[in-house]
């Protein structure tokens, strides 16, 4: 792979294709081309969003076990990633790549390469931190639907602060808390932050809701989310 700055972003299938008919693709498209014309390699991980959560719902209704309800929710999201390749047009590497390493090799070509999930009882969450880890990327940039980590819910909790920065451990810790709460549903899951414990390889959450808040990061070095990690990233990435 070429020698520039590389960064992988988790665009969460919520703010990319909340539903098929409220699909904001090409906005995502165009702000993912001008990234990559400012001289950033870019690996995009895409999520599921609600389509996903609309065929797992109708795999649990017919009894299917877990593992090949995950199934059907990972060809989801290639199906979305698949989708974003055509947004992209000639900026993409032309297929969707289904594992790291076919990442690595479409990374050779200089385009956006994108993916969706690998294998079941993985977010692409902890995709994206594995990914960044195997291309020794800056920054696993996290594009989901708030506006960074809080100490609790935000939309419960009308006193949860909100972290500008924190290391891996602490964000583990908060996950850990959060997870004895039936029906919490953390911003980064608990894979991805070990994962970004053991790489070094920071993570930065941004609103995913409006995809011009990562050109203003990435290019113009606007930055305000949450930056996980004991190194400090430096915004606009070079």
């Amino acid at each position: 792979m070429s020698s520039m700055t590389r960064v992988v972003i988790a665009v969460g299938g919520s703010v990319l294709v909340p539903s098929l008919e409220a699909h904001r693709l090409k906005e995502w498209a165009e702000t993912l081309i001008r990234i990559h014309k400012a001289g950033i390699q870019v690996f995009a991980v895409v999520g599921g969003g609600g389509e996903a959560r609309r065929y797992i719902g109708a795999c649990r209704d017919i009894g299917l076990d877990e593992a090949n309800s995950d199934e059907i929710g990972i060809m989801v999201t290639r199906i979305n990633a698949a989708l974003l390749i055509g947004a992209l047009k000639e900026y993409a590497y032309p297929r969707v790549a289904e594992s790291y390493l076919q990442a690595k090799e479409f990374g050779v070509s200089g385009r956006i390469v994108v993916m969706g999930g690998v294998i079941p009882g993985q977010t692409t969450d902890a995709v994206s931190a594995a990914l960044a880890e195997e291309t020794g990327s800056s920054v696993m940039i996290n594009m989901t639907a708030v506006d960074g980590i809080y100490s609790a819910d935000p939309k419960k909790d009308p006193n949860a602060k909100k972290f500008d920065t924190m290391t891996p451990q602490q964000l583990i810790d908060l996950i850990m808390k959060e997870r004895m709460n039936a029906g919490s549903n953390m911003v980064i899951d608990l894979v991805a932050a070990k994962v970004t414990e053991r790489s070094g390889i920071p993570i930065a959450v941004i609103d995913g809701r409006n995809p011009k808040l990562l050109e203003d990061a990435v290019i113009d070095g606007k930055f305000n989310g949450t930056i996980v990690g004991e190194t400090a990233v430096s915004f606009p990435l070079k």
